[in-house]
């Protein structure tokens, strides 16, 4: 009698753990959720930067917010095409990845780390792979905030829920440059310098926890609620058990 009591009492607390722990992996079942990363700088840019996707069904907003990035580009606003690159290792390149030791990580140097375009990050029109190097409908500046809305593509969607898309900013200034920069053509589109769509900033993208940034990038307007929700947890189960504890004493005490 006295063993059944003690489990009956403490099964409340382990539920509750149980139940805590997991909910956590059902969330990489499917792309719906919110996503985020630092975007750090490639071939020494000197950038910056954060991005976030949100899914819901199969719409995605996009945010990204850049700075410090190639201002100019034949007397206009430097064009950066940006993408989610998907179905590789989920990370990004390093210059241990230029292969030709010309100076440059290129886009196709840096496909085996974060792999080929699953989407296009453009201002409108085409979100396709098609549309990776139009520089037409490309955010353009040294700095900008970019966000759009649109129907993500089951590839790209994929890649989310399995940790291996990455958000990539492409465009260097050819004058922090090693000289390839302006003396090679790209290899993607043969009309623009090897500079136009080599990466500048890259980010591997990672769910975030309900309520909190899981990579230290949290959107503008909330904290970080994720790390007050597990204190809370915490709490919650420290809780039960104490309180199973004392009626078990209790009982003990009064048999």
């Amino acid at each position: 009698m006295k063993t059944m009591k003690k489990t009956m009492l403490l099964a409340p607390a382990v539920a509750l753990g149980l139940t805590a722990m997991g909910a956590a992996p059902a969330m990489a079942d499917h792309a719906e959720g919110s996503y985020s990363t630092t975007l750090n700088q490639v071939n020494s840019s000197g950038a910056t930067g954060e991005a976030w996707v949100t899914v819901e069904g199969s719409q995605a907003t996009v945010t990204i917010e850049t700075s410090g990035l190639a201002e100019t580009f034949k007397d206009g606003p430097y064009p950066h095409v940006q993408h989610v690159h998907i179905g590789a290792q989920g990370v990004c390149p390093t210059m241990a990845d230029d292969a030709n030791g010309d100076g440059i990580v290129s886009t196709p140097e840096g496909a085996p780390a974060y792999g080929a375009v699953g989407t296009t990050l453009s201002l409108k029109g085409d979100t396709s792979p098609a549309a990776a190097t139009d520089v037409t409908v490309a955010p353009s500046g040294g700095s900008y905030t970019y966000e759009r809305t649109f129907e993500l593509n089951q590839k790209t969607q994929d890649a989310l829920a399995n940790g291996t898309a990455v958000a990539v900013v492409h465009g260097l200034n050819p004058a922090n440059q090693p000289a390839a920069a302006t003396e090679t053509m790209s290899e993607l589109a043969p009309e623009l310098p090897l500079a136009a769509t080599a990466p500048a900033l890259c980010g591997p993208l990672q769910m975030m926890p309900a309520g909190g940034a899981d990579t230290g990038v949290t959107p503008a307007g909330q904290g970080n609620t994720n790390e007050m929700g597990m204190f809370a947890l915490g709490g919650g189960l420290l809780a039960a058990a104490g309180g199973a504890y004392a009626i078990r004493r209790s009982k003990v005490a009064g048999r």
